[in-house]
């Protein structure tokens, strides 16, 4: 990897010194001493399941008093969670930041056990008197009215209280087995006629490469790098998915779709339009892995070419280039965007460098007030500004929740890619603006084939996942049935717009959304989010005024009602086939001028 400057690590010292230090010692003993006062406040106004409960001043004031409560012991909670997880994620050698999660980890099973208690006690009142008579409540409506109907989804209190408890031990402890495997995974690949020992994060980033021999050489390495692995990673996702259709099932949802539906803050009916639309967009997305198998000579795409680069780039994308670029292409929509994206760079939020230990892929997460740290493995071409521009997204998002509590910004997955697919494509138009025709080739190929993933290949994740709870209810599946199934599914989804002797038999072992109890189904959020951000990023070049005026406020309310409440602001129906065909129609145009580059 060629750039200017080594790559940035982000900045955790504005926090604490360090895992070790003294302030992090404090911060760390209060939390848990917050926790179990917390607790104790709990015990003494009785929050818990506690059935024809009349609201009256004295329940008013009790709700007022342990949100108040509940709301700081989130926020100073989520700070401390989040510093030692960035430790963890950038390198899961580091025995401290390990010891460090799974000490915080019983705390949080207790705050956990709060948060049960606190919806059983909601489903005890009558939600709407208590609305009425707090205005607090009223700040909070939507998330009563969401506990109201997930307390009628409980078991008893002790069942919940024992369920939580054994999670650290049960779902929680394969989520960080598999974390900890994936992240240590080297593998034996030969790069530029010698052998290296490289780890699973950087064999991935050669999938990249101009080189056809390179990835298919790192293809095969990555497989014999997984088959290694792939006993521990079955029992873990065995395990995992039986909690979760266990809990499920004591729980009294229909299923475990069932319930990640209402987690998401959507309906069935939603959920089949977007997905009967993205079927009928298959053969959009086939034609265009044709037209990439053409331009690579090749008869049909392995799967090792998906992420091939065609065009020709006429520059690296240097990081600081890159960090250029965003500031400056946000600062066209607004001040604040640009503004907030130079912050960002400016005080290293940004870990960017792909090393030994640390985990691949990108995310964003808060950290404190209108803080986030941005995760990423950076290559130096347009994907990976791409990359970087919708993690600011989340981050920007990040921003317009911060003035809200933190019951009031929890936000389905749905929603949460809403900010991060706008920023992604300001800054893809802006490119395209910018670029000669082998450049705008580049460009549309790096987008598609995120669309492409995003639309098809999380079908196939869907469909495996569905399929996977449906027999995990008979019993546990072997390496090879888990194989055959995530075969099928990718089968299904990219039909002959790859070989289908050439697929990814062991995505269901490198996805680490598969791997956590309370995120069943992490998969299809991801489609709705691209393809809501495409639907509002429409109305944004219709009419942006109009559109500037609300985006933002539409940002910070996310987890302040239902998806299909925000969509209507913009006049949206979620629930129909045409807005979902409006947003693939245009991933169909950049197809469309895709093919059209590739005739010239």
């Amino acid at each position: 990897m060629t750039t200017t400057r080594t790559l940035p690590h982000w900045d955790m010292s504005v926090v604490y010194p360090g895992l070790d230090s003294p302030e992090f010692a404090q911060d760390f003993a209060a939390i848990v001493q917050d926790i179990q006062q917390l607790a104790s406040s709990f015990d003494t106004h009785h929050i818990q399941k506690r059935p024809n409960l009349t609201v009256d001043s004295e329940v008013i004031q009790t709700f007022e008093t342990i949100t108040n409560q509940l709301n700081i012991v989130l926020d100073r909670t989520k700070t401390l969670s989040v510093y030692i997880s960035c430790f963890v994620n950038t390198n899961s050698h580091d025995n401290l930041a390990q010891a460090r999660m799974s000490e915080l980890q019983r705390s949080l099973v207790v705050l956990s056990q709060l948060s049960t208690r606190m919806t059983a006690w909601l489903g005890s009142l009558d939600v709407e008197a208590l609305i009425a008579g707090s205005m607090l409540a009223q700040e909070h409506a939507y998330a009563l009215r969401k506990a109201k109907e997930q307390a009628a989804h409980l078991m008893s209190p002790a069942e919940e209280s024992l369920a939580a408890e054994l999670n650290v031990s049960s779902g929680s402890a394969w989520t960080r087995l598999h974390g900890n495997i994936t992240s240590q995974l080297t593998l034996a690949v030969e790069v530029d006629g010698e052998t290296q020992e490289l780890p699973m994060s950087a064999v991935r980033n050669m999938a990249y490469d101009t080189d056809r021999d390179v990835r298919r050489r790192a293809y095969e390495a990555e497989l014999t790098g997984w088959k290694k692995v792939a006993l521990p990673l079955a029992a873990s996702m065995n395990s995992i998915k039986n909690e979760v259709q266990v809990l499920a099932h004591h729980r009294h949802w229909q299923s475990a779709l069932e319930a990640s539906l209402f987690a998401n803050s959507i309906d069935s009916q939603t959920l089949e339009a977007m997905l009967s639309a993205a079927r009928a967009s298959f053969p959009d997305f086939r034609r265009y892995l044709h037209a990439k198998a053409r331009v690579l000579s090749v008869s049909r795409l392995a799967w090792y070419d998906l992420f091939a680069p065609i065009g020709t780039e006429n520059r690296t994308w240097d990081f600081d280039e890159a960090a250029a670029f965003i500031v400056e292409q946000f600062g066209t929509y607004s001040e604040r965007l640009s503004g907030f994206a130079a912050r960002a760079f400016a005080e290293h939020w940004i870990d960017a460098e792909p090393r030994p230990g640390k985990r691949d892929g990108a995310y964003c997460t808060g950290l404190r007030g209108t803080e986030s740290r941005v995760f990423a493995n950076y290559k130096p071409v347009f994907g990976g500004v791409s990359t970087l521009a919708h993690e600011l997204g989340h981050g920007y998002h990040n921003v317009n929740l911060a003035h809200r509590t933190p019951l009031q910004r929890s936000h389905p997955m749905t929603l949460a890619e809403t900010a991060s697919i706008f920023c992604e494509t300001i800054i893809r138009h802006a490119a395209l603006q910018k670029a000669d025709e082998q450049e705008q080739l580049a460009i549309l190929e790096a987008s598609l084939q995120g669309s492409c993933q995003i639309v098809v290949d999380i079908t196939s994740r869907f469909l495996f996942e569905q399929r996977l709870f449906e027999k995990r209810q008979q019993r546990e599946l072997s390496v090879d049935e888990l194989n055959d199934l995530m075969l099928e599914a990718q089968r299904e989804t990219y039909g002959d717009g790859l070989d289908e002797e050439l697929l990814h038999p062991y995505m269901w072992a490198m996805k680490p959304h598969y791997y956590s109890t309370g995120r069943s189904f992490y998969n299809y959020p991801y489609m709705f989010g691209l393809l809501f951000g495409l639907g509002l990023y429409a109305r944004y070049q219709q009419d942006p005024e109009t559109f500037k005026r609300g985006y933002d406020d539409l940002l910070s309310s996310t987890g302040m009602a239902d998806a299909a409440t925000l969509a209507g602001r913009f006049g949206i129906d979620l629930r129909t086939e045409d807005f979902w065909r409006a947003s693939l129609e245009i991933i169909r145009q950049d197809i469309d001028q895709f093919e059209a580059l590739i005739q010239k």
